[in-house]
């Protein structure tokens, strides 16, 4: 009941905004859309307000991704020079992206060494990974940045944490029990999150590598690529330009089921420029894999 009366005392307060726009002398363009993403919007938040009073706290958050994080570990001597290149490139790129985020959490970067899998997740607490797949569809290391500051989001912004909620609650894990809670599969992990968050960690994720110097058309470029693949692979409206293994096209298909259309992400993106003032930060680094090897081995 609480809930409902302050839905109602935002849903009044967009209403008076509009009404006493309407009474000045100059007019301030104000739609019926604006009340209605103002009223989603408090949706929203309320529909969160739940979880945010029994949310993990930062300790707890970060003790259950560092303990799922133990399934993803790689022994380095099992990784080929290149992926243990891209791998401290990965790292490297994220190290100057997560200073910006607003909670400051041990994030760590990590390639995931396989070419088929075309994603990348994030754990709660901090870990991200890049799957290989998806590196080889980059051309700009601002296109890395842009991904990882997506990945980034959905830690800052609870998403990670929420989850670890919601799926305690489905399994009846205790929450307060680590062993309990690393019970939840992985697969969870690497599945996408709803529209709203989604959409919500790629407006971020903007934000997020333009303070840290990279150009918000990294993500324009990424999704125009998504956006050909999808056309490609998933609805067949042209004949594929390369081919992509089996695998890899299972991993795309999921990806495409798990995330916004790429068609709507890209609209998102470049309104999102336009409104930021972003038009001219088009230079993007190019994807610079520097690595060294001596005797077959990787040379940090």
């Amino acid at each position: 009941m609480k809930r409902i009366g302050v839905f109602i005392g935002v849903l009044l307060v967009a209403v008076s905004a509009i009404y006493f726009s309407e009474r000045r002398h100059e007019s301030t363009p104000v739609s019926a859309n604006a009340i209605v993403e103002v009223a989603a919007d408090a949706q929203r938040d309320l529909s969160r307000v739940p979880m945010r009073l029994t949310r993990l706290s930062d300790d707890e958050e970060i003790a259950v991704g560092s303990e799922l994080a133990t399934q993803y570990s790689i022994n380095d001597a099992k990784m080929s020079p290149e992926e243990l290149a891209l791998d401290s490139y990965v790292g490297r790129v994220g190290s100057t992206v997560a200073p910006h985020a607003h909670r400051h959490l041990p994030y760590s970067f990590h390639l995931l060494p396989n070419r088929s899998m075309i994603n990348a997740f994030s754990l709660p607490g901090g870990p991200v990974y890049v799957g290989e797949g998806l590196l080889d569809l980059m051309t700009s290391e601002d296109e890395l940045a842009s991904v990882l500051g997506h990945e980034i989001e959905h830690i800052d912004h609870y998403h990670c944490a929420e989850r670890v909620q919601v799926e305690a609650k489905l399994r009846n894990l205790r929450l307060g029990v680590i062993g309990a809670v690393v019970q939840i599969p992985l697969s969870v992990w690497e599945a996408g999150y709803n529209k709203d968050e989604e959409l919500e960690a790629d407006r971020e994720g903007m934000r997020l590598v333009v303070l840290a110097g990279y150009s918000p058309y990294g993500a324009v470029t990424l999704f125009e690529k998504f956006s050909k693949l999808h056309n490609e692979y998933i609805i067949h409206a042209q004949s594929p330009e390369e081919e992509l293994s089996q695998l890899a096209i299972q991993s795309l298909e999921g990806y495409f089921r798990s995330h916004p259309q790429p068609s709507e992400r890209l609209a998102q993106a470049n309104a999102l420029i336009a409104q930021e003032g972003w038009q001219e930060r088009k230079v993007q680094k190019p994807f610079r894999l520097e690595y060294e090897t001596h005797n077959g081995q990787y040379v940090k």
